[in-house]
């Protein structure tokens, strides 16, 4: 899969300061992914962990830690997929039990609020 971009980034990384400006630029952005996901955690709204996911992706591009990171998240959520899909009742229940448990907690806080 040799494209355009591809070419174009092997011959900027053979330089030492292209190196350097990727590992840079893969750390603000990742980051930024990152604490975008950890801010939408604590807001209300779906979608807090795909961003994280997408700024572990984007370090893992740069640095062998995070690529070491990456790949255990895989191996996870590929063990949870199938364990999920051996076991649908249960998990079923357990995504109800946790989809109740948030619309208590809404209803709690608004009522508290009022």
């Amino acid at each position: 899969m040799d494209n355009a971009f591809t070419r174009w980034r092997a011959s900027v990384r053979r330089t030492k300061t292209g190196r350097l400006a990727f590992k840079i630029a893969a750390a603000v952005l990742g980051g930024f992914f990152v604490i975008l996901g950890m801010v939408a955690i604590v807001l209300p709204g779906p979608l807090t962990i795909p961003p994280i996911l997408l700024g572990v992706w984007i370090w893992s591009t740069e640095f062998a830690w995070a690529e070491r990171l990456r790949v255990r998240a895989m191996a996870s959520a590929r063990d949870a997929w199938e364990t999920a899909q051996k076991n649908p009742i249960r998990s079923a229940v357990i995504a109800g039990i946790g989809i109740l448990m948030a619309i208590a907690g809404v209803v709690y806080l608004t009522l508290k609020v009022l």
